[in-house]
């Protein structure tokens, strides 16, 4: 197993986690694309969501370079998105990442896509990779629960760190005024 097995199982879970609630919930990302211009409906979005749900799980079972690999250019592809967003001006208050989850476009979200994506690319080219979740967790003693109690932690904090902390920055700024 491979030190990266960790961190890449917390990329691809919250991957996964975001393109199933974008599935579901598509409105805040169609909006959100909208408004930068993207003539993105939500179809299009439910089928994006889907399709990252998809990839991110396959490369989380299989851990196949070359999905992992895909997983690295979808966080960097969102690391752009969020970027035009904040440049843009635009008012723009969920990329919609979580569907319905109020996820602000910031320098947080940015950090943990391009650190995701690190992760990821890393993984990918990693001569002596072994990040297939079953391989890992068949590794791991006690049944591999505490590495998956551990990657659902991790899980837990990318998402308040997505939503939450981008919200509490800004409420401290506005006190600060």
């Amino acid at each position: 197993m491979t030190t990266l097995a960790g961190p890449f199982a917390i990329a691809a879970v919250v991957l996964a986690l975001g393109g199933a609630l974008k599935a579901f919930e598509p409105g805040d990302t169609a909006h959100a694309l909208r408004t930068l211009g993207v003539p993105a409906g939500r179809t299009l979005v439910r089928v994006g969501g889907a399709a990252e749900a998809i990839l991110a799980t396959a490369a989380l079972v299989t851990g196949l370079p070359a999905l992992v690999a895909l997983v690295a250019v979808s966080y960097l592809m969102f690391a752009i998105v969020v970027f035009v967003a904040l440049r843009s001006g635009r008012p723009i208050s969920s990329c919609g990442c979580f569907g319905k989850a109020d996820t602000p476009p910031s320098w947080v979200h940015i950090g943990i896509d391009l650190a995701s994506a690190g992760v990821a690319a890393a993984a990918a080219f990693a001569a002596t990779s072994e990040i297939a979740l079953p391989d890992v967790v068949a590794d791991q003693p006690l049944a591999g629960v505490p590495f998956l109690l551990l990657v659902a932690v991790g899980v837990g904090f990318v998402f308040l760190a997505l939503t939450a902390l981008p919200k509490t920055l800004a409420a401290m700024r506005a006190l600060a005024r």
